[in-house]
């Protein structure tokens, strides 16, 4: 399988599907603003003008879109994906969306006899550009193993989740995760610094601890720098906690880090912060 169609060129999307053309797939991608997209194009992606002739007798059709209706607008309709794949072709949808949208796909995906997967990610910007992004995914395993080679293009944690939503449900569980531990690593860094400590140091002496973590290591940095450009949008992870809160209140769980940390992450976007990646946490511990 060579031919990919691949709609969302943000972020994390150029990464990828560099990565995938590195490999030597044929990548033929569509975005809204095409402008956003020159350089990728200069690197060798094939531009479509729409969704329609960018799915168009492909064999993988990537997705890596902004929010849950912007899902349900690329993939349903009559200029949609579901409607102008064809038959025996894999969808895999990468934004990280609502598991029962997920579900919606894979059912109408199979009465039109194309393969659904589930796949959102996890790694930021670097692991998207380094092709090391963590994918969970959920589907057929039938689907999964035909697909895992585009997969390992652009991941090296890649890990079948189960049934289709289940990619979906533990992208949840990473995000839920991910809250309390960027509040973690913000209030360590204000501490120190209120204590008159040097916060280098300081994160040199923990950060190979038990206290260590990727958001420690790789996001502790571009803080102290005051570097607060996205490798992920601040309103994409609020987008993503309200996820986990919807399906934790459907499942009866009261998760208190996850919704103390969504409710500063919204204080932050109240104040027009929403842009910055999510270290921009640190600015609600300055205010």
């Amino acid at each position: 399988m060579k031919s990919i169609g691949f709609i969302g060129v943000g972020v994390m999307g150029k990464s990828m599907v560099r990565n995938l053309m590195k490999k030597g797939y044929e990548v033929s991608i569509f975005t809204r603003t095409k402008n956003k997209a020159l350089d990728v194009i200069e690197d060798g992606a094939k531009w479509c003008d729409d969704i329609k002739s960018c799915v168009k007798n492909k064999d993988i059709i990537i997705t890596i879109v902004g929010y849950p209706k912007d899902v349900e607008q690329v993939y349903f309709g009559e200029e949609g994906i579901l409607q102008n794949a064809k038959k025996g072709a894999c969808v895999i949808d990468m934004t990280t969306t609502s598991p029962k949208l997920s579900i919606k796909i894979y059912n109408e995906a199979k009465e039109r006899c194309i393969g659904a997967l589930d796949a959102p990610v996890s790694g930021g910007d670097s692991g998207a550009k380094n092709a090391t992004l963590s994918i969970m995914v959920g589907g057929d395993r039938e689907i999964f193993e035909k697909c895992k080679g585009v997969l390992s293009s652009m991941g090296t944690n890649i890990i079948y989740e189960g049934k289709a939503g289940n990619g979906q449900h533990t992208k949840m569980a990473n995000q839920i995760a991910l809250a309390g531990v960027i509040a973690g690593v913000c209030e360590a860094m204000t501490y120190a610094k209120t204590e008159g400590l040097d916060v280098q140091t300081m994160l040199d002496s923990i950060s190979q601890g038990a206290a260590g973590s990727w958001q420690m290591t790789n996001m502790a940095p571009r803080i102290l720098k005051g570097d607060f450009n996205p490798g992920f949008y601040i309103k994409h992870f609020i987008k993503d906690m309200n996820l986990a809160i919807e399906e934790s209140e459907d499942a009866d769980l009261e998760l208190d880090v996850l919704n103390t940390v969504f409710n500063m992450y919204k204080t932050l976007d109240n104040n027009n912060l929403g842009e910055l990646g999510t270290q921009g946490l640190m600015k609600y511990y300055e205010d």
